[in-house]
């Protein structure tokens, strides 16, 4: 890669991981649902107005719609509601990749290989010592949701891949149409119109700040950098950037949040960053299908980059 390009992707890994961060300040604002309703509405407008008519079938438009930004971000934005820290957060959905991986073994008869077999186990053995230090330092809870959460993506990066879509900032646009009035009814429901009502009106400029830094900075920028290198560069040369999201996410949460970083922690990220690398990066085995393709991040998110078999350009994170 081009040095510039390089730098690009770095600063996309950096923007996603830092997302963490500004999403901990955004629920000091908001309600969860409510928040992840905001960003998915001002991401989707006006870039909605510029992208052109939708490029996919709106039945795959509206699945990944559903997976990534009902249930993906709704289960995240809850999770860390509940108290899981933003550093931990950003590190535990790496988890994904594990998810996508054993989905797409099952739904697309990609068989993962040893390397990636070897990379999945190694991936849930830093899930496990992340619990543990979740489990001393966190809710239970909280973490359970962003397990959820990488579980989910992992769903909706299957079905990008089935979807294929030719123009992934164009599908990814649409696709955040979609989220937003399920989470809009689910925060009425769930977290009740006074508390909604009591949020927008406290709405001050560090509010307006979250979100446009989640929907035009972390999802329109992020997205769409990372679609202009995946034309650019084969997949297998921009995924491994991903695997830098939690070290920001982590590092940030630290120095803006004042987060602790205990030595499980950190050997949960060597366990976790090196399985998700070795489960994403693995070559294809013989007789594999290799279709290739982008899948919507984030904010993410995020979606993963996806050279070997299962996975879908990697994102953000939220």
């Amino acid at each position: 890669m081009r040095p510039v390009h390089t730098a690009l992707a770095v600063l996309v890994a950096a923007v996603w991981g830092f997302n963490f961060v500004v999403i901990e300040i955004g629920l000091g604002h908001f309600p969860p649902l409510l928040l992840s309703a905001l960003r998915f509405l001002v991401a989707a407008l006006p870039a909605v107005f510029f992208v052109g008519r939708p490029k996919t079938a709106w039945k795959w438009i509206i699945a990944v719609g559903v997976a990534l930004g009902v249930a993906k971000f709704g289960l995240l934005f809850t999770g860390m509601a509940a108290g899981m820290p933003a550093g931990l957060s950003s590190l535990v959905l790496q988890v994904q990749s594990v998810f996508t991986a054993v989905l797409a073994s099952l739904v697309l008869r990609e068989r993962p290989g040893r390397v990636r077999i070897a990379g999945m186990a190694v991936a849930l053995a830093g899930i496990a010592v992340a619990a543990v230090d979740g489990g001393t330092s966190g809710p239970v809870l909280g973490f359970t949701l962003v397990v959820a959460a990488a579980a989910c993506w992992g769903v909706s990066n299957v079905l990008t891949r089935k979807a294929s879509p030719p123009d992934g900032l164009n599908f990814m646009v649409w696709v955040c149409t979609v989220p937003v009035l399920p989470l809009f009814g689910l925060s009425l429901l769930l977290e009740g119109p006074e508390r909604d009502l009591a949020a927008l009106r406290g709405l001050d400029w560090s509010g307006v700040g979250v979100i446009g830094y989640v929907a035009w900075v972390s999802t329109v920028f992020g997205f769409g950098a990372w679609n202009h290198l995946l034309k650019r560069y084969p997949a297998s040369s921009v995924a491994p950037f991903s695997l830098l999201v939690p070290v920001f996410g982590m590092s940030s949460a630290a120095l803006v949040l004042g987060e602790g970083v205990s030595g499980l922690r950190w050997v949960a990220a060597l366990l976790l960053v090196g399985g998700v690398g070795m489960t994403s990066l693995a070559p294809a085995r013989a007789g594999t299908r290799t279709k290739s393709g982008t899948a919507a991040q984030g904010g993410t998110a995020a979606v993963s980059a996806g050279s070997p078999p299962a996975a879908a350009a990697a994102s953000p994170a939220p």
